[in-house]
C-alpha cells in the first residue's frame, strides 16, 4: 500500500497540473471503488477550479473554489497518471478521468479497486471520518520527541505496531517504520513504553530522514507505485532492512544478518545485533 512518500510524490506531481486550473470534464467508468463513488462527483467538479492540493496522512485533498474538497486514497494499487492525450485503447483500470482546461488528462487507475474517492464541504472536513483521528504529520513541527514520548509512554505493544497506528503518527507504513527503527537502533519487538528518551530522540530524527529521502527518490516501487509521469520510484534501492532477509546489515561495524518476523500480520525486517 502506498505510504506517505508515495502519496506525497503523487501530490507533488499533480499540483503543477491542477492547482489554479479548471476541470472541464469528469468521466466516471464505474460507480464504485472500495466504496461507491459519490453520484454528485461529476456535477460538483465539472467547471470548478482547483485552488490547491494538500496531503494528510495517506490522503490527497483537492480544494475547489466552491468550498468543496475531494478526498483521494490510493488504496493498494491506485495510480494517478497525467497525459496530454488519452490512450487509443482505453485502459480497463482507468476508473476516473479528469480533463483540465489546459488539455491534460488526469487518470485514476486502480487494478484492485481498494482506493476510494469522496467529496465533502470544506466546513465538514475536520470531522471527516478518515481524517478526524489522524495523528500529527511526521514532517511537521507538531511531531517531535516530546509529543511522541507522550503518546507511547504507556503502550504495552511492540514499538513497530505502535508506529503503524495512524492515530499516533499519520502516514507511516510498514516499509518506513522498518527502515526508521533500523536507523535508530531500536528493536521492533521492544515494548513502546520501554523506549528510552535518547532512543526516542533518535527515532524521531530517523523517521524524518527516511521519509524525506524516500520523497526525494520518488517513493518506493515494489509492485504498483508509479509517479504521475509513469516513472517508478527509486527508494527501494536504498533499503537497509526491508525485503533484505538473510543479507548482511549495512551499518558500519555491524556483522549482523537481517531477519524477518511477522508482527500483527505484517513482515518486519530488522537486524537482531544492532537493534536493541
Amino acid at each position: 500500500m502506498p505510504e506517505l512518500p508515495e502519496v506525497e510524490t503523487v501530490k507533488r506531481g499533480l499540483s503543477p497540473f491542477l492547482a489554479g486550473r479548471k476541470i472541464v470534464s469528469v468521466e466516471k467508468a464505474r460507480p464504485d471503488l472500495r466504496w461507491p463513488i459519490p453520484r454528485s462527483l461529476e456535477y460538483v467538479l465539472t467547471g470548478t477550479r482547483v485552488l490547491k492540493l494538500e496531503r494528510r496522512g495517506k490522503y490527497i485533498l483537492w480544494y475547489t473554489q466552491d468550498g468543496m474538497v475531494m478526498i483521494l486514497h490510493l488504496g493498494m494499487s491506485g495510480r494517478v497518471l497525467i497525459t496530454k492525450d488519452l490512450p487509443k485503447a482505453k485502459n480497463a483500470h482507468d476508473h476516473l478521468i479528469f480533463e483540465t482546461e489546459d488539455g491534460f488528462f488526469i487518470r485514476y487507475n486502480d487494478p484492485r479497486r481498494f482506493g476510494f474517492i469522496d467529496i465533502v464541504p470544506l466546513k465538514n472536513l475536520a470531522e471527516y471520518r478518515s481524517l478526524a483521528a489522524l495523528g500529527p504529520e511526521p514532517l511537521s513541527n507538531e511531531f517531535n520527541a516530546s509529543a511522541l514520548r507522550h503518546k507511547i509512554n504507556k503502550k504495552q505493544s511492540p514499538i513497530k505496531s505502535v508506529l503503524l497506528d495512524q492515530t499516533i503518527i499519520a502516514g507511516l507504513g510498514n516499509i518506513y517504520v522498518c527502515e526508521a527503527l533500523h536507523r535508530s537502533g531500536i528493536s521492533p519487538r521492544r515494548k513502546a513504553k520501554n523506549i528510552s528518551e535518547n532512543k526516542i530522540d533518535s527515532l524521531v530524527i530517523a523517521i524524518r530522514v527516511v521519509l524525506q529521502d524516500a520523497i526525494n527518490a520518488g517513493g518506493s516501487t515494489l509492485k504498483d507505485h508509479l509517479q504521475t509521469t509513469g516513472e517508478m520510484g527509486y527508494f527501494q534501492h536504498q533499503f537497509r532492512v526491508y525485503s533484505r532477509e538473510g543479507e548482511e546489515c549495512m551499518k558500519k561495524s555491524c556483522s549482523g544478518i537481517i531477519k524477518r518476523i511477522i508482527q500483527s500480520g505484517r513482515s518486519t525486517f530488522f537486524c537482531g545485533k544492532c537493534q536493541r
